[in-house]
C-alpha cells in the first residue's frame, strides 16, 4: 500500500493553479459574486462526466446562451434559449429542469448554501448520505415532470446506492480552501467532506491499495475515506489530486 509521505507529495504536486485550467473548476473562477460562483459549480459539476473537452465546451456553450450572466439568468426563470441544447444523455429539457430547480433554490430556499446548510448536521458520523439524500429529495420535489434520465444522472440518488461524485465534488470546491478550490462555505469543515469517486479515483486507489472494492459506488468511497481519513483527518479529500491528476497523466502517458 502507498505510504502516507508518498500520498501527501502526489497530492502537493498536482494541487496548483494549472490544475484550474481543464477542470470544470475553471467556471467558477468566472463568477463575478458568491452566488455566481456557487450556480457555475453547481451546474458544471453535474455536467462533469465523460470526455472532459466535450462537457466543458458544452459549458461554454450553455455559458453563452446566459449571456455570461449565470446568477441574473437563474433567478429570471426564463429559460427558452437553453432549447436545443443538450450533452450525451442530458436532454434540453433536463438542462432546462436543472435551471428550473436552480430557479427555485435562489428564490424560495435562500440559495445554495441555505439549502445545504439546512440539511448538514455535524453530529451525523457516517450517515453522510443522509445529508445528501435530503438535499437530493428537495430537488426532486422541485424538478419539472418532463425531466427525464438526464436529469437523475446529473443529480443521482444516494439512496440508491450513487458514488455521488458530482456532488462530493461540489462541496469540495465550496468547502475547502487552497489553490484550486474556493472554500467559500463554512458550515462544514475540510473533514466533512468525502471524496468525488470517478473511474481515475477508482482505479488508482485499488493500484495504490486504498481500496479493495470492485464497484464504484457509495461503499466503496466509504472504506477509500477510512484509508485517507487516518492518513489526514483534517483534510483527508486533498488526495483527490494525489489520485485524479495522477490517474490522468498516468493514462496520458499510457495513450502516447
Amino acid at each position: 500500500m502507498i505510504t502516507k509521505i508518498e500520498l501527501d507529495k502526489l497530492a502537493a504536486k498536482y494541487e496548483n493553479e494549472d490544475f484550474i485550467k481543464e477542470d470544470p473548476i475553471q467556471f467558477i473562477y468566472k463568477g463575478k459574486n458568491k452566488e455566481e460562483k456557487e450556480i457555475a459549480g453547481f451546474i458544471a459539476s453535474s455536467f462533469a462526466f465523460g470526455n472532459r473537452k466535450a462537457f466543458i465546451s458544452t459549458l461554454n456553450q450553455i455559458l453563452n446562451r446566459c449571456d455570461n450572466d449565470l446568477c441574473n439568468y437563474v433567478k429570471n426563470g426564463d429559460f427558452e434559449n437553453l432549447k436545443g441544447t443538450y450533452y450525451r444523455i442530458y436532454k434540453d429539457y433536463d438542462i432546462i429542469g436543472l435551471f428550473k430547480v436552480l430557479h427555485n433554490i435562489y428564490t424560495k430556499e435562500g440559495g445554495l448554501e441555505c439549502l445545504f446548510k439546512s440539511c448538514f448536521k455535524e453530529d451525523r458520523g457516517d450517515k453522510y448520505d443522509m445529508f445528501l439524500s435530503e438535499i437530493v429529495d428537495i430537488i426532486y420535489n422541485s424538478a419539472p415532470k418532463n425531466v427525464g434520465q438526464g436529469f437523475y444522472h446529473m443529480i443521482p440518488n444516494p439512496v440508491k446506492g450513487s458514488a455521488m461524485k458530482k456532488m462530493n465534488m461540489f462541496l469540495r470546491w465550496m468547502v475547502r480552501k487552497s489553490a484550486v478550490d474556493i472554500g467559500i462555505w463554512n458550515f462544514m469543515k475540510p473533514k466533512d467532506l468525502y471524496i468525488p469517486l470517478d473511474v481515475h479515483v477508482a482505479r488508482q486507489s485499488r493500484e495504490m491499495g486504498l481500496l479493495t472494492r470492485k464497484s464504484n459506488d457509495y461503499r466503496a468511497v466509504k472504506e477509500l475515506m477510512e484509508k485517507l481519513k487516518s492518513f489526514c483527518p483534517e483534510d483527508p479529500v486533498k488526495y483527490d489530486f494525489a489520485m485524479f491528476a495522477y490517474g490522468i497523466e498516468q493514462n496520458k502517458i499510457t495513450k502516447e
